[in-house]
C-alpha cells in the first residue's frame, strides 16, 4: 500500500486444497476493522467447529497498521505468520484469512504445515477479485450548455459518473488529488473559464485491477 492506494478483494472467497490427506480450507474477506475481522474469524470456527484448527490472519488499514495472526493450535509459527506473510506478498490490506484444516492422518512437520498454510491463503487469494482503493475527490462541475459538448469530449482520461441538466450542466468527476490541478487547469481552457467547480468529499473508489 502506497499513498492514496490499497489493494484488498472486492467478495468473500473460499478455496478447498488437500495436501497429504489433509484438507485446507481458506476462508478469505474484506474487511474495514479489528473487530470485523475478529467477528468473522469466530463465524468461520462456528461453522467449522469440528475441525483440527481454524488458524487466521489480518490486515488492517491503509499502511497496514493492524497486523494480527493465531496458529490455533497447530506448532508455533507454522500457521498464522506464513498466512499473514501470504497477505502481505500479495500486498493485501482490509483482508482476514481464515484456514480451517481438517487432519486427514499424515504429519506435515513443521515444514511442511508452513508451505501448506501459505499455499491455502495464495491459492484463495488467486481465485480473487483483487481491487485497487483509490483516495478520490468528488468534484463538482458547473458549466454552460454551449461548452458542455467539449467537457464531455476532452476529459475522458477522467472518471465522470454523474450529469445533471437543469439551468446549467452539472458534470460530477472522480479525481485523484494529485491530478486536481491540473484536472481544474483542463476545465480553465476548455470554458475560458467560465464554470463554478466544488470539491463535495473525498472517498474511496474500488476499481478492479484483475
Amino acid at each position: 500500500m502506497k499513498g492514496n492506494h490499497m489493494k484488498t478483494i472486492k467478495e468473500p472467497i473460499t478455496n478447498t486444497i488437500i495436501i497429504e490427506k489433509s484438507k485446507f480450507i481458506c476462508s478469505i474477506k474484506r474487511v474495514k476493522s479489528e473487530q470485523e475481522a475478529t467477528e468473522f474469524i469466530g463465524k468461520i470456527k462456528k461453522e467449522h467447529w469440528s475441525a483440527n484448527h481454524n488458524c487466521s490472519a489480518f490486515i488492517i488499514g491503509k499502511h497496514s497498521e493492524i497486523m494480527r495472526s493465531s496458529d490455533n493450535g497447530e506448532p508455533s509459527g507454522t500457521a498464522g505468520a506464513p498466512m499473514l506473510d501470504s497477505l502481505k506478498k500479495n500486498n493485501l490490506s482490509d483482508i482476514v484469512a481464515v484456514v480451517t484444516r481438517y487432519f486427514g492422518g499424515i504429519k506435515l512437520g513443521a515444514g511442511g504445515l508452513i508451505r501448506a498454510y501459505s499455499k491455502s491463503v495464495s491459492e484463495a487469494i488467486k481465485q480473487a477479485t483483487i481491487i485497487e482503493s483509490i483516495l478520490m475527490n468528488e468534484v463538482l462541475i458547473k458549466v454552460s450548455y454551449p461548452v458542455a459538448n467539449i467537457i464531455d469530449n476532452k476529459t475522458s482520461n477522467y472518471l465522470c459518473f454523474k450529469k445533471d441538466y437543469s439551468e446549467e450542466v452539472c458534470f460530477t468527476f472522480y479525481v485523484k488529488p494529485s491530478e486536481q490541478d491540473k484536472f481544474i487547469h483542463l476545465i480553465t481552457e476548455l470554458t475560458n473559464a467560465h464554470f463554478t467547480s466544488q470539491i463535495l468529499r473525498q472517498i474511496n473508489y474500488d476499481l478492479e485491477i484483475n
